[in-house]
């Protein structure tokens, strides 16, 4: 007999969940033919989150205080799970973008709004030159990104290593690294699992570390500060 929070997460949450994405999704959308920037999606985005944090019960702690506003960044954070994006996403009060695969354009409401609202839909043959074009039309619509250094979510929680590579984009287009501890969405939902639990998370906003004056060489020493910044504050 499987437990109540896989009942209520299979018969509650997921419906309910869908039918976020999907009116939601159709208004971000719809707003995109009037702000081709992106901000209207994001509040869209952010709303999402917030309603799939409420309804699974996740409570969120912020430690630290976001960076201004003004500026775009690159925020690096660790990966617990699939939570880890809406905790970030309702908690910084910044657009935000994330980077995803050119593939997943295609997919119904949720790729639809990554490919019309400016998120970075990479694919595996775009060059250096392609993908610093992107970023540079991120940075004039006043938005930041969100990479996951590890590249793939933690089994456990602890923080694996990241890849220097997902750097080489804040250096070349000479943006801050804000390093983000995220702790606790692990309980939430275990990788694997179609399974939610309420629970209590922590977001820790580091403060930014500037690229200015780096090049691509000192790409994996500022992968290794910012895991060490952000492995300090990540509890499991």
């Amino acid at each position: 007999m499987p437990p109540f929070h896989w009942w209520r997460t299979v018969f509650f949450l997921i419906p309910a969940i869908s039918v976020y994405t999907i009116v939601l999704g159709i208004v971000s959308l719809a707003s995109t033919i009037v702000d081709r920037r992106g901000y209207t999606a994001h509040r869209c985005a952010q709303l999402w989150s917030w309603l799939i944090l409420k309804t699974t019960g996740v409570r969120v702690t912020v430690k630290g205080s976001a960076p201004p506003v003004n500026a775009s960044y690159v925020f690096a954070s660790n990966h617990q799970s699939i939570y880890d994006i809406p905790v970030i996403f309702s908690s910084l009060p910044h657009s935000l973008r994330i980077i995803a695969k050119a593939s997943l354009g295609r997919i119904p409401f949720i790729g639809w709004h990554l490919k019309w609202a400016g998120h970075l839909l990479l694919d595996r043959e775009d060059r250096g030159a392609e993908v610093l074009k992107k970023m540079q039309g991120m940075i004039s619509d006043k938005a930041s990104l969100i990479i996951f250094p590890e590249g793939t979510r933690s089994r456990d929680g602890a923080v694996g290593p990241f890849k220097g590579g997902v750097f080489l984009m804040a250096i070349d287009s000479g943006l801050p690294v804000v390093p983000l501890s995220v702790s606790g969405t692990v309980h939430v939902m275990l990788r694997g699992r179609v399974m939610t639990r309420p629970g209590d998370v922590t977001l820790t906003i580091h403060p930014p570390i500037p690229t200015a004056g780096m090049t691509r060489a000192d790409a994996r020493a500022l992968s290794e500060k910012v895991r060490s910044i952000v492995e300090g504050s990540v509890t499991r």
